[in-house]
């Protein structure tokens, strides 16, 4: 059943050596395929991360993450409006058109972005319905040089998300991670004006799993310390404005 597939579905970072078939992973891959796009122009693209000197670059970019390397299957998801600009090129749609070709901007990366995030969970989905495990990695959007350079990313082309799957060296007992309960999350009609005691509501569960290490030590607090400050939240956004340029200088 769908709705025990998603209560259930956690992030495994320890997977068998068995490798995945090809019966399988074109199951997986036909699947994800299915993912909702815009105008159905399907403004994403993913590289299927095989070359194990590339996985351990991957591994090492993002964080010293060593069980990238070792994960059985390795997916790259981009926004990407560069296919659908050599499309263009190749059809001949300005001239036919009449209509000046004017530069992506900020609008076609968000396309793209909601692309490939619909097909990333797509994928995730897909993968447990599989007896499949994944987990996202955000670190991709870090070190965009030297993955750009390793997968020949042309501009227009930007990391979006990188998944890594395989089947679960042993299932995973432990508590699932604590979610905010519907009505302390979800606005309706507009955005509120948020104090101190709705935020507290929204963010209860993961206060009382934290384990502060002070009292007055919020979960907010543990996230400001370990994320929002921290060397590697830093070097995405730097990341991130190069790769973002492209789609900024229209």
């Amino acid at each position: 059943m769908l709705d025990e597939t998603i209560m259930k579905r956690r992030s495994y970072r320890n997977f068998d050596d068995r490798p995945v078939g090809k019966e399988v992973e074109d199951r997986l891959l036909t699947m994800t395929l299915r993912a909702p796009s815009g105008g159905n122009m399907q403004l994403w693209s993913m590289i299927r991360v095989q070359d194990p000197h590339k996985k351990a670059l991957l591994a090492r970019t993002c964080d010293g993450q060593d069980f990238i390397a070792k994960a059985p299957l390795v997916y790259i998801f981009l926004s990407d409006t560069h296919k659908f600009l050599e499309y263009f090129r190749f059809s001949g749609s300005e001239e036919k058109s009449g209509i000046s070709m004017r530069k992506p901007g900020p609008g076609d990366f968000h396309l793209g972005m909601q692309d490939a995030m619909a097909a990333a969970q797509t994928c995730v989905l897909a993968a447990e319905s599989l007896g499949l495990r994944s987990c996202y990695i955000g670190d991709i959007i870090e070190n965009y040089e030297e993955v750009r350079k390793a997968f020949r990313l042309p501009d227009y082309a930007a990391p979006a998300c990188m998944l890594v799957l395989g089947y679960p060296k042993k299932e995973i007992t432990s508590p699932l991670l604590p979610r905010p309960e519907n009505d302390d999350f979800y606005f309706v009609d507009e955005y509120p004006e948020l104090d101190r005691e709705r935020l507290d509501r929204m963010y209860r569960a993961q206060n009382e799993y934290s384990n502060p290490e002070h009292e007055s030590e919020t979960y907010a607090d543990r996230y400001y310390k370990r994320k929002y400050s921290s060397d590697f939240m830093k070097e995405m956004n730097r990341s991130a404005r190069v790769f973002l340029a492209p789609w900024l200088a229209e």
